[in-house]
């Protein structure tokens, strides 16, 4: 799997290099203790080491990687930097989902759109379209919460996120239609709580949400 071109739209060189990276080091291509170099890696995606540099700066900044002089020493992404990192969506979501409550008017078409179209691209096994809808659903809640700090916190993860989400989608559309049949459901159970403007009930969905997704991630990704 390669990272999908559709979703570096605008992006630079160095973006579109690191998020190539990133997904080789979160679906375990790339195992941790691994060296990467600047020179191997320009010649990899045929580029100068400008640009490589970019990336592999992007990526120590995030963690899945220490840089050296002349490269970096891969750290990896493991099970419990995963479930920090859903830790953090759960802090960001569940402030976003009760902000939201009492108003959820113009949110509720295009949440039970991406829904629509995550069921249609679960039908044709499209993961990365399936990945795409998941994020579009969040972030339709995340954005509509009008919060310029709790956007800056979830933009600070935003490309990790996709990244796991898109391993996690593949194993998930590898599965039976049950599963992705269930993964939807999830979603319209969300957009539900909200419909009902509930707010201890909003909560409570949030809350199993995350839970249940957590599940799922710790059999989706590679084991250490």
């Amino acid at each position: 799997m390669h990272y999908p071109s559709t979703w570096l739209t605008g992006s630079s060189l160095g973006e579109s290099i690191a998020a190539e990276l990133r997904l080789r080091i979160i679906n375990g291509t790339l195992k941790p203790g691994e060296v990467l170099s600047e020179n191997r890696i320009a010649g990899d995606f045929g580029t100068s080491r400008s640009p490589v540099r970019e990336a592999l700066k992007t990526l120590s900044g995030e963690g899945l990687i220490t840089l050296q002089r002349m490269g970096a020493v891969v750290n990896g992404l493991s099970l419990n930097d995963v479930k920090e990192l859903y830790d953090v969506r759960y802090l960001i979501e569940s402030f976003a989902w009760k902000h939201l409550a009492a108003h959820p008017e113009e949110l509720i078409a295009p949440l039970a759109q991406s829904i629509d179209k995550m069921e249609l691209a679960g039908k044709h096994l499209d993961v990365v379209e399936f990945a795409y809808q998941d994020i579009s659903f969040h972030e339709i809640i995340i954005n509509g919460a009008k919060h310029t700090r709790i956007l800056h916190l979830w933009t600070s993860i935003r490309q990790i996120v996709m990244t796991v989400m898109l391993v996690t989608t593949q194993n998930i559309l590898s599965q039976n239609e049950d599963k992705i049949s269930y993964v939807v459901d999830k979603h319209r159970k969300l957009l539900q709580g909200l419909e009902s403007r509930d707010s201890e009930l909003i909560q409570r969905n949030v809350e199993e949400y995350f839970s249940d997704s957590f599940e799922t991630l710790h059999s989706s990704m590679p084991h250490e």
